[in-house]
């Protein structure tokens, strides 16, 4: 193995850990909104507006990301990669453990929601830097051939942040029994303080390197350059990418509420499928990726498109049976099918952007679907079901799954090529697409 073979693992395991640590933390308040944080931060709300309001705080995560995305995409953009993903992962990190650390309505009054609305406004600023630059630490670098295998390790950090939230969410209710909702869903986010030292330790390691093709000089502005000149992409990128989001957290955060609200599955039932779901999404991530480096991406994600809108009925109707077994099929397999989309993107979406503007790109690209897809989804998702039924919660993720369809062949259709297939010499990743021509 060459000194620059080791190098670029290194940098695909920092890219996958970091991402890991992030998405943790992510993930244990979406999973605390649907099990806590209705009724001890909003007591006097209606059950149905309790759920809404504990959601709302998570959609402002969602909206803070465009935000997070605009000031450390255009950091990475003027001064490299390394130093804002520490940035973000100790702002993620220090977000989270304070939550654990929030006194509740009861204690502090209206103050409580107040601070959670802030802290979560900050973890969504940091996540929205988060994922451009660990993408780009490993896209950038890869040889051609390989550039969406070695992408997908940014994607792997997502369900193994998934995989270790549900785990010590589980162990928690396991421990604390009753006391889950008053004081045990507290412990995972005080735990995050570990994951932040491993994660900036790690990312510490990593060497800062020019940019492959980069310009001499970057742009003054990386916002104004991508609205000007690349606002087509940022358009289509972002409509391709909003499926994947939409039906990660309908699939899991969302179904975790309505599961244990409305269909009479425990929480830990809940949480396990969310851990099998995590670990198959593992497994497939690298492989949708590597099967994106032989045939092209455009044809692997529109695929994923097709099976995420055929799939989108059959979840719901599988969850809605009752028995858990169906349940959990039904998540892995819309899953699979979502990781055809998922393993592939950060290849698809660094190929949308010229060098120097490309954190700022796809930051923004990617921000804008969690608005939609993650923020929003969910908000949909909880007023649609409403009467009882979740037909269409079913039909409004296979809409998004179309939409993002529509913008895939958009996208070839402007090229006049599949672009996003493996570059030869990595050309087209140095220029940019040719999206906006």
């Amino acid at each position: 193995m060459s000194t620059d073979a080791k190098q670029l693992r290194r940098i695909a395991f920092a890219s996958l850990i970091g991402t890991m640590v992030e998405w943790y933390d992510f993930y244990i308040y979406g999973t605390a909104a649907a099990l806590a944080l209705g009724d001890l931060f909003f007591p006097s709300l209606s059950p149905i507006a309790q759920t809404l309001s504990a959601f709302a705080t998570f959609a402002i995560g969602f909206i803070a990301r465009p935000l997070g995305g605009i000031v450390f995409g255009h950091l990475g953009d003027r001064i490299g990669r390394k130093y804002v993903l520490m940035l973000t992962l100790l702002m993620m990190g220090g977000s989270t453990f304070l939550i654990g650390l929030l006194p509740d309505y009861g204690t502090i009054g209206v103050a409580a929601p107040i601070l959670l609305v802030l802290l979560r406004f900050l973890q969504g600023i940091a996540v929205g830097g988060e994922w451009g630059g660990a993408a780009l630490l490993s896209v950038e670098r890869a040889p051609a051939n390989r550039r969406t295998f070695y992408g997908s390790f940014t994607q792997i950090g997502s369900p193994l942040g998934l995989l270790l939230a549900a785990g010590v969410f589980a162990v928690v209710q396991a421990i604390s029994g009753p006391g889950m909702h008053s004081w045990g869903w507290r412990i995972p986010f005080l735990l995050s303080v570990f994951l932040i030292a491993i994660g900036q330790f790690v990312r510490s390691r990593i060497e800062e390197q020019p940019v492959p093709g980069e310009r001499a000089k970057p742009a003054g502005l990386p916002l104004g350059t991508v609205l000007r000149e690349h606002w087509a992409a940022v358009l289509l990128g972002t409509g391709a990418m909003v499926v994947t989001l939409t039906g990660f957290y309908l699939s899991t955060t969302f179904l975790t509420s309505y599961g244990t609200k409305q269909l009479g599955y425990s929480s830990g039932e809940l949480l396990t499928g969310t851990m099998l779901v995590a670990v198959i999404q593992i497994l497939a991530l690298p492989l949708a990726a590597m099967l994106a480096d032989k045939r092209g991406r455009l044809p692997v994600i529109l695929a994923g498109t097709v099976v995420s809108a055929l799939l989108a009925v059959p979840l719901f109707s599988l969850a809605d049976t009752g028995i858990v077994g169906l349940l959990w099929l039904g998540m892995i397999l819309y899953n699979i099918g979502r990781s055809l989309i998922y393993g592939p993107l950060p290849a698809f979406a660094a190929a949308l952007f010229p060098a120097t503007v490309r954190f700022t790109g796809i930051s923004l690209c990617y921000q804008l679907a969690g608005i939609l897809g993650g923020g929003i989804a969910p908000l949909i998702a909880v007023a649609l079901s409403s009467g009882g039924a979740t037909l269409p919660v079913a039909l409004y993720l296979a809409a998004m799954a179309v939409l993002s369809g529509a913008c895939v062949l958009v996208i070839r259709y402007r090229t006049g090529t599949d672009h996003l297939a493996a570059e030869p010499a990595g050309e087209q990743l140095q220029r940019g697409s040719t999206v906006d021509r």
